[in-house]
């Protein structure tokens, strides 16, 4: 086993008080695009002649909701997407009472389809669904039935995903609850998430605990500050410190 895992592995046995701070490096061994890599999904610009980011914007939703639903619909679901090697390890590690929450970025539901039971989303998720006009509740399979805007079957008016558009605030309780299971750590991984995006990516300067341990194939800002950096596939990096 590779010195750096050995280590992680060592500190995941003496920690009972982890938190998982996550981005889109967790989800593409699944088989889901990240948005800023080379081959991201904000590397072009989209054929309706915009790009992603102003298509994801809460003014654009507004204004365009075709294009915005024909887009959303067409790049940002992956329903059949399964949970790879790294959800698989945060759910055992949580049924063993050492990981308290996984804070992520990802909207894709892979940690609560691997069993994990805490999940702060920071970013909303795609499996919940509302009505701009009188909040019934939907799931993904209600969105994905038609190729067009998603109405409600009550009243009639746009059912959006329950996600942050780019000019859209963080919901204050995820955070406020991310910050409270983050200052009282006593590790915090950091795991597939370029930390570029704020606030999100501000969290983990709540940590006040023993160890950070940064995964990331990439370099990253937190880099000089992590006690441990892993520069490895994290689904590979968790099989080997927690499910082998």
């Amino acid at each position: 086993m590779d010195e750096k895992i050995k280590q992680f592995k060592d500190w995941i046995a003496e920690c009972n008080n982890i938190v998982f701070f996550g981005g889109a490096g967790v989800s593409t061994e699944s088989g889901i695009p990240d948005f800023r890599s080379e081959n991201g999904i904000f590397a072009a610009v989209t054929a309706y002649g915009y790009r992603p980011e102003v298509i994801l914007s809460h003014s654009f939703f507004v204004a365009h909701p075709e294009i915005f639903f024909e887009y959303y619909k067409k790049n940002l679901l992956y329903p059949d997407a399964k949970p790879n090697d790294c959800h698989k390890a945060l759910a055992k590690l949580e049924q063993m009472g050492k990981l308290k929450s996984v804070v992520t970025q990802n909207i894709d539901d892979l940690h609560q389809k691997a069993g994990s039971k805490r999940v702060l989303e920071l970013h909303g998720t795609l499996y919940r669904n509302y009505c701009l006009q009188c909040g019934k509740e939907f799931d993904l399979d209600y969105v994905t039935k038609d190729a067009g805007i998603t109405r409600c079957d009550a009243c009639g008016a746009i059912v959006r995903p329950d996600v942050v558009l780019y000019e859209e605030g963080l919901d204050q309780k995820t955070i406020e609850d991310a910050v409270d299971d983050i200052a009282h750590a006593d590790m915090l991984i950091v795991g597939g998430t370029s930390l570029n995006v704020y606030p999100a990516a501000g969290l983990i300067h709540y940590f006040k605990g023993k160890y950070i341990v940064l995964i990331n194939k990439s370099p990253t800002s937190l880099d000089q500050k992590a006690d441990l950096v892993i520069a490895q596939n994290i689904g590979e990096v968790f099989r080997q410190a927690v499910l082998d």
